[in-house]
């Protein structure tokens, strides 16, 4: 076994009662390499794709800042690396093809990459689309791209981002970041979340070379490719949503692929060793399957589904958790229906938290003083009860906090625009709970 699968629920329902919620805890082992036949650690390619804004707001040190990180980060790539480069204005350009990452070729891309300049405008599908395209070459490779944007997408029609994201799904993950202040922090998101990323924020052009270099030490630790989680539900049974919660809140359920009448999946990409990661699923047992007290059925059976090397090809590896089946036991017994299952309730405290940041910054930005107060004192109140002690010091660089435990602020009225940026880009990643 290389996936270690938990279930954290209560069990027990009421009689006539349908929902059922429940939080998987999977871990990739620390040892999974060993775990793996030899061959499948060596097949294990990985190819990077740089893709960089040069639109004209580059101009000067953010675009001399971008050309030096990506020549940086090209020195933790070995030979058995692959990596491209393609930069962006109003329509992308391949700056680097697809090359092994010998001692050679990364000096003949740092000379390629140092003559870019800026002007034009900025459209990002172009970018994703020529991206696409060079990772299509390598469909066995784990597919990881880095990128980087200072603005808004204005060169393009509206939805030609998200259209291409469709095609991109699945093909490769990417990581993204904005520099400075003028991008739109939900068109950087949109990309990274549809390409099981991150979208973060660097304040000054300084900050770009360490965001990539993190990014491929990160990029370069992946271990297994092509990782599903797979749901099967019996009949009776309807998987009502899946949300990822840890380390990103992040809702799947449009994500996933009907394999079956009963059986659904979720692509999750690369996994590293001892990576974490935890998701909560909901689900609806059909009225006639809800059963008297006493009764009792398994509602959900996880799997994990992975690729490996073995005699000469590619194989899909399944393997099966006892540990993270999820059940409904029905009891007339209300002190045990009642309870909710602590890590059930540290995750929706997580996304109550996240969209009360999200909709008191949305507030305060259109000028509704009093209903952003009262969202971002809510945030401020169960940041402070859950100890999230990160939320809680960047809410006190927008509002001033009165009384932490009741949720009393009042809004800051010079705020510098980085700090709220980074306030709603960080409102979705979620402390772990504490394993019982």
């Amino acid at each position: 076994m290389v996936f270690r699968v938990e279930a954290y629920q209560n069990r027990f329902l009421s009689p006539g009662q349908r929902r059922v919620d429940a939080i998987l805890g999977i871990t990739a082992l620390e040892d999974v390499g060993a775990r793996l036949p030899p061959d499948a650690t060596e097949r294990n390619e990985l190819v990077v794709g740089f893709i960089v804004d040069k639109s004209g707001s580059m101009n000067g040190a953010r675009l001399d800042a971008a050309k030096d990180a990506v020549v940086q980060a090209l020195r933790i790539l070995d030979e058995r690396a692959s990596f491209f480069v393609v930069a962006f204005d109003g329509a992308a350009q391949v700056v680097v093809p697809p090359t092994r990452a010998t001692e050679a070729a990364r000096a003949q891309a740092a000379e390629a990459i140092r003559v870019l300049f800026a002007g034009g405008g900025t459209a990002m599908s172009s970018a994703l689309s020529q991206a696409r395209l060079l990772f299509a070459a390598f469909p066995d490779a784990i597919r990881y791209a880095v990128f980087l944007t200072d603005g808004k997408n204005e060169s393009e029609p509206r939805g030609s981002v998200a259209a291409e994201l469709t095609r991109d799904l699945g093909l490769f993950e990417c990581d993204c970041w904005g520099v400075g202040t003028d991008w739109k922090v939900g068109e950087v998101q949109e990309i990274a979340r549809a390409l099981l990323g991150r979208a973060q924020i660097v304040p000054e052009a300084a900050g770009i070379a360490a965001a990539f270099e993190g990014a491929l030490l990160r990029a370069r630790a992946k271990t297994l490719k092509d990782v599903r989680l797979r749901l099967w539900t019996p009949l009776g049974a309807e998987l009502a949503f899946v949300k990822m919660v840890n380390p990103t809140l992040d809702d799947l359920t449009s994500r996933t692929e009907v394999k079956g009448p009963q059986l659904r999946e979720i692509f999750t990409g690369a996994w590293g060793a001892g990576e974490t990661r935890d998701f909560h699923l909901a689900v609806d047992v059909d009225v006639k399957a809800a059963r008297a007290a006493g009764d009792e059925m398994l509602v959900v059976r996880p799997s994990m589904v992975f690729s490996t090397w073995a005699d000469t090809a590619w194989h899909e590896q399944e393997e099966r958790s006892p540990e993270g089946r999820v059940f409904a036991s029905w009891t007339a017994d209300e002190v045990l229906s009642s309870r909710i299952d602590r890590q059930v309730a540290h995750y929706t405290g997580q996304g109550e938290l996240a969209a009360a940041i999200q909709t008191g910054l949305e507030l305060r930005e259109r000028g509704d003083v009093a209903q952003a107060t009262q969202h971002l004192g809510r945030a401020v109140q169960l940041a402070h009860g859950s100890g999230a002690a990160e939320t809680s010091k960047r809410l006190a660089q927008v509002v001033e906090v009165l009384d932490a435990a009741n949720g009393t602020v009042r809004l800051k009225k010079q705020v510098a625009k980085a700090a709220a940026m980074e306030l709603e880009l960080e409102s979705t990643t979620t402390k772990r709970s504490r394993r019982r």
